[in-house]
């Protein structure tokens, strides 16, 4: 009797031993961390497969994120099991979860976007208060009966004409004067322009035309 009960005291401080030493071989071992991918790819249009420039890329529940160059490219450093939301304007938003079964520390992929289409009522317009009264404009207007005829009513050659009069300038005169100023602009780049009322090459002009009457009022 004595000896049995020996035995289950000896049994009982091995499984103690036994669980305690369980218990601090698991304690002490640290959980593996997530590894650092790479991740780059290409963010395309579902329907035609184009580039989508300029999307948003978010690590969801993070600060982390990136946004797509002109040729839809992307690249961002991310754990592994991290969501990607991506997200652009006209698309609906769709998630990318970061597999942990890699083996490699970089990793690329392809995501399409879909378009988010929003189906809007139709609204007319009427140029008139009622409808009664734009029907009644537009049975009782009279359309040219032709192109040539709708052609020569939109261009208006005698106000064309009287507005052409009183331009100083024609449009050949007008793209020169643009042109020089232009390269005006160019010739002192990065350098402040000279006064003109130091020039006696100006004076010299204004001098002439002085003399020829050219500030004079034409009224």
């Amino acid at each position: 009797m004595k000896m049995s009960r020996f035995n289950a005291f000896i049994f009982l401080i091995l499984v103690m031993i036994s669980a305690m030493f369980w218990m601090g071989f698991h304690e002490g071992k640290a959980p593996s961390p997530r590894r650092v991918i790479q991740f780059s790819g290409l963010v395309v249009t579902g329907d035609s497969l184009k580039p989508l420039p300029y999307s948003t890329i978010w690590v969801k529940g993070t600060r982390r994120g990136t946004t797509t160059d002109y040729y839809g490219f992307f690249s961002l450093p991310v754990y592994e099991k991290d969501t990607l939301r991506f997200t652009s304007v006209g698309y609906k938003q769709s998630f990318y979860v970061v597999p942990d079964t890699l083996t490699q520390h970089r990793y690329s992929a392809v995501q399409m976007m879909t378009r988010d289409t929003i189906h809007l009522a139709e609204t007319v317009i009427y140029p008139w208060p009622t409808r009664e009264q734009f029907r009644q404009a537009f049975l009782h207007t009279e359309v040219p009966s032709d192109d040539y005829d709708r052609a020569m009513r939109n261009l208006a050659h005698a106000e064309m004409r009287e507005r052409f009069e009183k331009m100083p300038m024609d449009g050949s005169m007008n793209f020169r004067h643009l042109v020089q100023q232009h390269s005006q602009q160019l010739y002192y780049a990065g350098q402040a322009p000279p006064l003109r009322i130091f020039d006696p090459f100006a004076w010299s002009e204004f001098f002439q035309a002085w003399r020829e009457g050219r500030f004079r009022r034409n009224d």
